[in-house]
């Protein structure tokens, strides 16, 4: 006879014998590892922004938007970051996963072949599953790859008549590196393909005014021909959200479509309330993204100077590659003995484990002094107990 909580036993024997056990841990120590990058998420202007809101409305926004959730706010939010973004219209759901996840499901069926990224995020590879869509991996930034995916797709007359989607981060989260986005937008126009574009983690940090990577690398036309892009208030804006940047016609589209949206209740009003004043902080601060990148460049020369091995990061992101996952694990634990909350990542989230360190604009250069040298005596440390 079937027993489910047996298997469930089971399952998570095998979890632990493996070093992939997970488990919600209480922050503790200097923050290397969230994504709160320019640190808004303490931002006394914006708290004080959050709590007025909260006076003037209710606690919970009630409803799903197209009932009784919806604010003005809300459109002002909306049409702000718009006009930032150089977007025709943009709409806001309840965070990152939802928009890629929504997005996806909304734009593709089964008739429908999605390039993407093989190290694409979660939210994008759920949404494809869930979408029907018929799924194409590209091997990570390998856009030869992709164009040879691509000529294969154009070849098929099976294929010829199905929608085309190409979907990429501009920042990896995981690994801290970025596409060539020119050769996206070429290989999407040349092939008439879709081209959504997550801006998660580049957003607030590269580009004019922290707009993003696409504002670093492209041309306004070239940003204009990207029909989705992703964004977040859960990073750099140090709020909670996801945000699908479009046309007017996209985003009605979506409104309309968009289950994810249509039967999701809306997000605390006070949020969009202190997103606004978030964005009109996050936009002035040129100062902060020239020391987080420069924080990141000094991580970078002194972890290769002293022999670990790290991703091919040219962001913020700075991933430190590990044997195992117990190796990754033990760092991480003896890091936090040190007070520096350095987190281990782990497969199936990655290929390969790793010490995900992610800066933010708060973190000084003793800072990063002090993790390198508790990461050598750690190592140290290990390699005298052998």
């Amino acid at each position: 006879m079937y027993d489910h909580w047996k298997q469930i036993e089971e399952e998570m024997k095998s979890i632990r014998a493996k070093n992939l056990y997970r488990q919600c841990k209480v922050t503790d120590g200097i923050d290397f590892c969230s994504n709160d990058y320019l640190g808004l998420s303490k931002n006394r202007d914006i708290v004080h922004a959050f709590k007025e809101a909260l006076d003037t409305d209710t606690v919970g926004s009630t409803a799903a938007r197209l009932v009784r959730g919806h604010r003005q706010t809300m459109e002002d939010w909306e049409n702000e970051f718009s006009s930032f973004v150089h977007s025709g219209a943009s709409l806001t759901v309840a965070n990152g996963f939802i928009a890629n996840f929504g997005l996806i499901d909304t734009i593709a069926d089964s008739r429908t072949i999605i390039f993407t990224d093989r190290l694409n995020h979660a939210s994008i590879l759920d949404g494809i599953r869930i979408s029907g869509a018929i799924k194409k991996y590209y091997n990570h930034l390998d856009l030869d790859h992709l164009e040879e995916q691509l000529i294969k797709a154009a070849s098929s007359e099976d294929s010829k008549s199905k929608k085309k989607i190409i979907v990429s981060e501009s920042l990896f989260s995981m690994d801290g590196d970025k596409p060539n986005l020119q050769r996206l937008v070429f290989l999407k126009k040349k092939y008439n393909a879709i081209l959504i574009l997550d801006e998660a983690h580049s957003f607030g940090i590269f580009g004019k005014g922290g707009r993003g990577m696409a504002f670093a690398d492209l041309n306004q036309e070239e940003i204009e021909s990207i029909d989705y892009r992703i964004y977040t208030l859960g990073k750099s804006l140090g709020l909670e959200g996801g945000i699908i940047a479009t046309t007017k016609l996209g985003r009605e589209h979506l409104v309309n479509r968009m289950r994810s949206f249509i039967f999701s209740t809306a997000s605390l009003p006070a949020i969009y309330t202190a997103a606004l004043k978030s964005l009109s902080i996050l936009r002035d601060m040129d100062e902060e993204r020239i020391h987080l990148l420069h924080i990141a460049d000094i991580l970078r020369r002194n972890l290769l100077e002293n022999g670990f091995s790290i991703s091919p990061s040219v962001s913020h992101i700075v991933p430190i590659l590990m044997e195992s996952e117990e190796q990754a694990l033990c760092y991480s634990e003896e890091l936090k003995k040190k007070g520096l909350d350095v987190r281990a990542i782990r497969p199936p989230t990655v290929p390969t484990p790793r010490l995900r360190v992610s800066l933010n604009a708060t973190i000084r250069e003793e800072d990063i002094q002090n993790l390198v040298s508790s990461l050598i005596q750690i190592r140290a440390g290990k390699k005298a107990n052998v």
